[in-house]
């Protein structure tokens, strides 16, 4: 029995060797040696061109029966015992599933195994920190090598993305953050953290570990449903209700696991092998700045501008925008003498991204007196024609709407709607609740409009005379100086004419009168002219009664409601029941004669004047609040009913809006 135990022991390595390079030569192409194939100088991602595909479950593998049957019992038996040592608390059940699984990455695809080796010392240490962390098994870090091959931007057809392929729902649930600048489910450190968080979660549902590997594959509810539909609770029994996909998954991880473990034994490994290997790290902490990982790239002197991308995988671009949130990224510690030296502020000023930095003015035309600036140099000057600003929007779908529906609603096309929302040019219908995202151009500023105000312009009076003595010319003729017509302000004249009760100024001016010299027209400020109380008024208390409110009371007085305000400046809008009130009120019993308006044409009747119109100021509006009705609305401002709401602002019906604007005040 001895002499036997040793015969195998030395004869089976060559046998198995043997017979699964036979194998391997029928079956594949010699794959090219990993040195030979051309790598990038200045990028992140991984050249997979040339290289097989990184989908592991789904690889095609020849007949189970037939290989079992070709397989020597010695070689067999020889990989039955390596698989049966393996100390672990992982699935390691031999069968001729895994015995495929076996020849595929010895074999026929070592291509694809010594890739991963290559990476092997770079991940391995991350997943082992976090495994004894959570009190995991250590041979859990294979599921990553099924998973992505130990890419961390490996991206699946479906949508699963990272190390440990998480989809979308699966990574909200672990607090993985994904939004347009960052993807934490390619960051190794907090992607692999959310898987062994998930992980000992499915094993505290199934307490079974090949269970819990094809609920990380098929779904946790999938996985029940058939244990409740076959009352069947091992995996191998299950094995035939399951779909290809996950009855691959557990011998896949079982040969992965055999693989990786005794891989110099199969020769997998090679001095020509580009292997890589974890560097110490620094954090930096950007505190809501922009920054862009190229520009600090080139302050540090490094030939790769997206070198520091690869430390930082979860960022979707080169750069971090003005606001963000506080986020840390990770460079090498092998730069920490040349940012210690560095100045924080200085450091940040010179990694700002390119569009948060400071555009340059525009030139102006040169202006020279007396020379008119001519078309060309107009032309020089004019600033370059801007790109039209755009704004993100999400769009919620609702029922019946279609991508022509929405594409024409917000003025897009159907091909910018599928490519920003990754939309299969197949696809037409839209689920309701949907969320589009969706980039329309930004709305140009508003420039603010002068309210209007309807009065007439006032006639204009002549300056005062210079004093300048009267010249004569050679024919004899006298020139006496012309009065110099002035126009009068249009606001002042306003104001005058708003200050003083309309009655008095129509009796007043009628008078005509005659003028042989004109003397000036005082100027008077707007604002003095307004404020100032009529000579011919007198002050009276007006005590506010219920239902009163300014519109009302100016009416009743045939004063305006800028004239109250101006009278009561401690009056608010609201006034109470038995609130006292300054009023200026015009003396009807007397007439006082005008006094003399001054004209430069002599001799010229000064026509009756007509009472200047009051200015309209504009009308008050009120934003529509969360919970809001027009009879609360109407509770508000005092003398205001739900019938003026409605008339003012031409509604049908009660119902509005949070964020509409209401008209309930006209002057």
């Amino acid at each position: 029995m001895k002499k036997l135990s040793l015969w195998k022991r030395v004869a089976a390595p060559g046998l198995l060797f043997l017979a699964f390079g036979r194998m391997g030569t029928a079956q594949t192409l010699p794959a090219p040696p990993i040195g030979s194939l051309p790598l990038p100088d200045d990028t992140v991602q991984v050249n997979l061109l040339a290289l097989p595909p990184d989908s592991l479950v789904a690889a095609p593998v020849d007949s189970v029966k037939l290989l079992w049957a070709q397989t020597p019992p010695e070689l067999r038996d020889l990989v039955g015992d390596r698989v049966g040592c393996i100390e672990t608390d992982m699935p390691h059940v031999f069968n001729n599933s895994v015995l495929a699984y076996v020849n595929f990455f010895t074999q026929r695809n070592r291509a694809y195994t010594q890739r991963v080796l290559e990476r092997e010392n770079m991940y391995f240490p991350i997943f082992e920190k976090y495994l004894a962390k959570y009190d995991l098994p250590n041979d859990l870090k294979y599921l990553a090598v099924v998973e992505s091959a130990l890419i961390p931007t490996a991206k699946s057809r479906v949508g699963a993305t990272g190390l440990w392929q998480f989809m979308g729902p699966t990574a909200s649930d672990w607090r993985l953050v994904r939004d347009e600048w960052v993807d934490e489910r390619m960051s190794p450190e907090k992607a692999t953290e959310a898987a062994c968080k998930y992980l000992r979660a499915l094993y505290g549902v199934f307490h079974d570990w090949e269970l819990v590997l094809a609920s990380y594959n098929w779904g946790v509810g999938n996985v029940q449903r058939v244990i409740r539909r076959t009352g069947k609770k091992n995996f191998w029994d299950l094995y035939p209700y399951m779909p290809k996909e996950t009855r691959n998954y557990v011998p896949t991880f079982t040969a992965i696991m055999y693989t990786m473990k005794y891989a110099r034994e199969h020769q997998l490994h090679s001095s020509e092998l580009r292997y890589q290997y974890a560097e110490p790290l620094d954090t930096l902490h950007l505190r809501g700045k922009a920054f862009d990982l190229r520009r600090l790239s080139q302050a540090v002197g490094l030939s790769d501008s997206l070198a520091l991308l690869r430390y930082n995988p979860e960022i979707k671009r080169a750069y971090l925008p003005s606001g963000y949130r506080s986020y840390v990224i990770q460079v090498p510690s092998a730069l920490r003498a040349q940012l210690v030296n560095v100045d924080r502020s200085t450091l940040f000023a010179y990694c700002q991204p390119l569009r948060e930095l400071p555009q340059p003015l525009v030139p102006l035309p040169p202006h020279m007196a007396g020379a008119p600036a001519t078309p060309a140099m107009l032309a020089d000057a004019a600033p370059p024609p801007e790109a039209p600003r755009l704004q993100r929007k999400v769009h919620t779908v609702r029922r019946g709407q279609t991508i022509a529906t929405v594409a024409r609603n917000y003025g897009v096309s159907q091909s910018q709607l599928r490519r920003w929302n990754k939309l299969s040019s197949r696809q037409q219908t839209l689920r309701a609740q949907q969320k589009l995202v969706l980039f329309v151009p930004t709305p140009a500023e508003k420039q603010p409009t002068p309210t209007p105000t309807y009065a007439k312009v006032a006639a204009q009076v002549p300056e005062a005379l210079p004093t300048v003595a009267s010249a004569r010319r050679a024919d004899g003729t006298v020139v006496t100086p012309v009065a110099v017509m002035k126009p009068v302000a249009p606001a002042a004249a306003i104001a005058t004419a708003a200050a003083a009760p309309t009655r008095s100024v129509a009796r007043r001016t009628e008078a005509p009168t005659h003028q042989e010299h004109p003397t000036a027209v005082p100027e008077t400020s707007p604002v003095a002219v307004a404020s100032a109380a009529p000579a011919d008024t007198a002050a009276t208390l007006y005590t506010v009664r219920r239902g009163d409110n300014l519109s009302k009371i100016a009416q009743r007085h045939d004063v305006t409601v800028a004239q109250l305000m101006d009278w009561n400046p401690s009056a608010s809008s609201q006034l109470m029941p038995g609130q006292k009130l300054t009023l200026y009120v015009a003396q009807a019993d007397e007439e006082t004669p005008a006094a003399p308006v001054l004209t430069a044409a002599a001799h010229k009747p000064v026509p009756r004047s007509k009472p200047a119109a009051p200015t309209l100021l504009p009308p008050r509006t009120y934003l529509v609040q969360p919970g809001d009705t027009l009879y609360n609305i109407s509770r508000r401002y005092q003398g205001v009913t739900v019938e003026q709401l409605r008339r003012l602002n031409h509604l049908k019906s009660d119902a509005v809006k949070p964020g509409q604007k209401l008209i309930v005040e006209t002057s």
